[in-house]
């Protein structure tokens, strides 16, 4: 290989993160509920098999030769069963990057119809509840610390790292985050997208 091969070869390619198996994308969206924003969760249907009454954003996986954006979109006129003109977007947003090895896009935006007229996709969708978005501004979320111990191999190659068994392994924790509301937990990745989201906004207020 000659570097006119690199040079070919690595102009064609896209940048993007290592280790990252699976990338999603989601739509937070705003919507008026008697002349107050609120934000619209979904309850998870209770037969899908990954997180099963889970409360979540609209949005699922990105497909191939799929953007962010139109993936969130897609899943969300799949979710709630709406519409293009009933959907505003406002901007792509923060991402998060997992550390289970995924990637999951955030955009904001407003759905432009009144709650009660929202029929989700029961296959998909258990029903759907807003929050006032000045409950979040008004509440902090309890926070958690998980902590992720490393289990190598039985046959790690100790011998071959600098101090073997005793060199100093970096450790990896998480904080997880959870919102009480009425009868409602918003937690995990829900709740840490929605907690950054009203930190972003109030602090450039």
């Amino acid at each position: 290989m000659k570097i006119d091969d690199i040079v070919k070869i690595s102009k064609g390619l896209k940048p993007k993160a290592i280790g990252i198996n699976r990338k999603y994308s989601i739509f937070i969206p705003f919507i008026e509920v008697d002349g107050d924003l609120h934000l619209l969760f979904e309850v998870r249907s209770k037969d899908l098999r990954s997180q099963p009454g889970d409360i979540c954003y609209p949005g699922g996986k990105v497909e191939e030769n799929e953007g962010p954006l139109l993936a969130a979109v897609r899943e969300t006129k799949e979710e709630l069963n709406l519409s293009d003109k009933q959907i505003e977007i406002i901007t792509a947003f923060d991402y998060l990057v997992s550390p289970y090895g995924s990637i999951i896009h955030t955009n904001i935006g407003f759905i432009k119809e009144d709650v009660e007229n929202i029929k989700p996709n029961k296959a998909e969708v258990d029903h759907i509840f807003t929050v006032p978005f000045d409950y979040f501004i008004d509440h902090e979320p309890q926070i958690y610390t998980v902590k992720f111990d490393a289990n190598r191999d039985t046959d790690f190659p100790y011998d071959l790292i600098e101090n073997g068994k005793n060199y100093k392994f970096k450790q990896s924790k998480d904080k997880v985050m959870f919102y009480l509301y009425k009868d409602r937990v918003i937690w995990g990745f829900t709740a840490k997208m929605t907690n950054n989201l009203v930190k972003r906004i109030v602090n450039n207020l």
